[in-house]
Order: structure tokens, then sequence, then C-alpha cells
């Protein structure tokens, strides 16, 4: 049986390796991708560090992996309307049975050089979109588009704040910039993610720890406040600052995953102004298209998001320049 490399990460020691698997062989539904490209995610370096386990898991070992471009390799024996070569993305997961399933937490993923993919978690992708910048859009990209259209029903002209300024959070502030909202407000403790912030779109960027921030979203909003509010941070701090400037009838939408108390320290306020938090999680299976039309039309650019591109070999270097936010990375991506 043919072999190809993968980077496992095997459960309950929470053990990263780069190891030789049987390359696998798509069955009904399925096509077989070459990987070319695979981003690393901050939940990645949750699941190595045990923050996150995952739910459905068969066995305890899985190749790790969720955002994935590549080619079609192999197509399983019913599978119509694709053709050996054509470039893909691929969903970050898939419903089966009922259950919500992540690509590379519940079953193997692209951090190997080749991932099976089931045909309705398959897109084509424009000859235009580098697989780079591919590759992080079912992620990085459609979580917080997601976030912003589904969840939070983002209006244009709406005052918006987004804490937490990596991967997801960056990517926020640009899509709240394509959707219309304003003023778009970015809370992160670390300057150079408020200098990112700054450049792809917000309009104005505050340390959290900023005795005057409440004062200074009222007036950047008119005293309005903010209508949404983002958590991409997943800190119980950031949520009860987040609730302070939010608007009567204002949502706070948790996107950032922790697995610490939720708390309100406020009730009565909280109820007479009507807030609402709305907890939110990956995005709806038509976004993965909707944003590669956006990008292919020019609508979106991806090209700033990329840190960095390291082979399959270096996984856990890019897992722990991830963790450190080494060069700080907005997304770091393996190829196989």
């Amino acid at each position: 049986m043919d072999q190809m490399r993968a980077a496992r990460l095997h459960i309950p020691s929470r053990t990263l390796t780069i190891e030789d698997v049987p390359r696998p062989v798509p069955g009904a539904g399925q096509v077989l991708v070459k990987v070319e490209a695979a981003g690393v995610c901050l939940s990645d370096v949750h699941l190595i560090d045990g923050t996150l386990t995952p739910t459905y898991l068969p066995g305890d070992s899985v190749t790790l992996g969720h955002e994935v471009a590549g080619t079609i390799a192999a197509l399983g024996p019913d599978v119509t309307g694709w053709t050996a070569g054509q470039r893909v993305v691929l969903q970050a997961g898939e419903v089966r049975d009922g259950r919500l399933l992540t690509r590379g937490v519940d079953y193997d993923g692209g951090w190997a050089e080749y991932a099976l993919a089931s045909v309705g978690t398959v897109f084509a992708l424009p000859d235009s979109i580098p697989s780079e910048q591919a590759a992080i859009i079912p992620d990085a990209v459609s979580t917080p588009w997601g976030a912003i259209t589904t969840t939070a029903g983002v209006r244009p002209a709406q005052a918006v704040g987004v804490w937490g300024i990596g991967g997801l959070g960056a990517h926020a502030v640009q899509l709240l910039r394509a959707v219309g909202a304003h003023p778009i407000i970015a809370v992160d403790p670390v300057p150079a993610a408020r200098r990112r912030a700054l450049d792809f779109g917000a309009d104005l960027a505050l340390d959290p720890a900023d005795p005057q921030l409440r004062e200074k979203v009222l007036e950047a909003t008119g005293n309005r406040a903010l209508e949404a509010a983002f958590d991409f941070a997943g800190d119980a701090a950031v949520r009860e600052q987040a609730l302070t400037v939010l608007a009567p009838k204002g949502r706070l939408v948790l996107v950032g995953l922790t697995d610490k108390p939720l708390t309100v320290t406020d009730g009565t306020r909280f109820s007479y102004l009507q807030h609402q938090i709305l907890g939110h999680y990956g995005s709806e299976e038509n976004a993965v298209p909707q944003l590669v039309a956006l990008t292919e039309g020019g609508r979106l650019d991806f090209s700033r998001s990329i840190t960095d591109v390291l082979p399959l070999a270096d996984a856990a270097k890019a897992v722990q320049r991830l963790h450190t936010k080494d060069g700080d990375p907005i997304r770091l991506i393996l190829r196989p």
C-alpha cells in the first residue's frame, strides 16, 4: 500500500509526530486531495496543549489540519463532476448523522500529503487565488464571516467592536469593512496587533488596559456605543469589558473558545439594556463558495494574511511560533 507523510496527534499523550501512514483510498462519495497548503490555527495549538479535546474521534490519534487547499488526486467509484488535477478548497467540517464533525479534529485532516474529503465539502478554486490564501478561507475567514453576517446580523453603518486581532480577528476587521460596518473599533493588548487592525481597516485601535476605553468608544460612535461586539480571544475579561460598551439591544458574539465560565457582572443592567450574548462556531455551508467568489471578484484580499509557509516536517515549529506569537503571525501555512 502506498505511504504518505502526515502530522499525527496522539490525544492521550498530546504528542505530535510526523509519521508514514497508508495513503487513503477514496470510497463512495469521496475524493482524494493532494494537499498544496494547510493552515495552522490556534485551535490546533489548543488540541496539542490539551485545552480542546475531540468529541467524536473514533480512535486515539488524528491527522491535524482543518484549513486545506489542493488538487484532486483521485475520485471515489461513483463520483462525477470532478476531474483529477482540479484545484479545490475544502470545507472545515461536515455533518454526519446529525453531528457536526470538524476536519483534523474528529476525523483526519490536511497536515499530510493527501486528505480524503466528502464531495459535499469540496469547492472549486479559481486559478486567480493562490493555494496558501485559499486554505485559510474555510476557518480563519469563514468563521468570522459567519459570526458577522449570520450570528450577529451586522448591517451597514452599525458600530462594531472586535476584541483579539489574531488570525480570526484580523479577518473580522476586513470583513466588517466589506459589509459597511462603521465605526470598526479593534481592541488588543499587543501594539503590533493594533497596528495590524488599522492596516486591515479598523477606524480605531485601543488597548484593553486603557482607562479611557469606554469614553473613547462612546466618542467614536457619537455616544451610541456598540451595536455588535465580537470576542475572538475567548477570554473572560474581554467579555466583561465588551458588555460595558454595548448599546441597548446590543449583541456580544463569542467566537474565541474557552472552557472558563461566562459571567455577567451586572444582571439588572444586562436585562434593562436587553443585551444578548450569542455563541458562534464555524460557518454556514455556503460561506466558503461565497468567500471564494468575493475574493475572485476583488472584494477581498488575503495576500497579507500569510505570514510564512513552512514544510510539513516543521509542523511542531509552526505550532510553537503560533503559541508564542513569534513574529506576530496572522496565519502560518504548512506545505507537504
